[in-house]
């Protein structure tokens, strides 16, 4: 049996969800800040590709996003699939950070590219998964799903053009 969901529990675990995520993201920083003005900057990109000062605050957005919609899902602890969902969110944030490795890490842009077409099945396993048990997770999945279609057609065409 679960122990009881308490107020100070919950506030817990809501900032567990946002430590993972952000430790995520930091660990991936560290393989995207050195590549960014030298390797990075070096490639073809499409027109498409956004100013890199636009993906810091995108990313902030969405990891932030992300953490709330898994504690949303883990307050559901007698919801059917819980569990289910919650590997699916985790299995999505380990190939979140296998992308960021793979791409800007070890400059494999087309290891990176089988990556990502994962990643993005991922998250629409979790997205619906989230979906299932509450609507307010779901939604919040979304912007991130969206995010990456679209991170996911750049990789493409940056595989294409280099």
């Amino acid at each position: 049996m679960a122990a009881p969901v308490t107020r100070s529990r919950s506030i817990l675990v809501l900032l567990g969800f946002l430590a993972a995520t952000f430790l995520v993201a930091g660990v991936s920083t560290h393989f995207t800040i050195g590549a960014i003005p030298t390797w990075y900057a070096a490639l073809a990109k499409p027109s498409s590709n956004p100013p890199d000062a636009v993906f810091g605050p995108v990313w902030t957005l969405l990891y932030t996003a992300m953490a709330v919609a898994a504690w949303l899902v883990w307050r559901h602890d007698e919801a059917v699939g819980r569990g289910r969902a919650l590997a699916w969110f985790w299995r999505q944030l380990v190939f979140n950070f296998l992308w960021s490795f793979a791409f800007f890490g070890q400059h494999r842009i087309g290891f990176a590219l089988i990556d990502i077409v994962v990643l993005e099945l991922l998250i629409l396993a979790t997205t619906l998964a989230f979906f299932r048990i509450d609507r307010l997770a779901g939604w919040l999945f979304v912007p991130y799903l969206a995010w990456v279609a679209f991170a996911t057609i750049l990789n493409f065409a940056i595989w294409r053009l280099n």
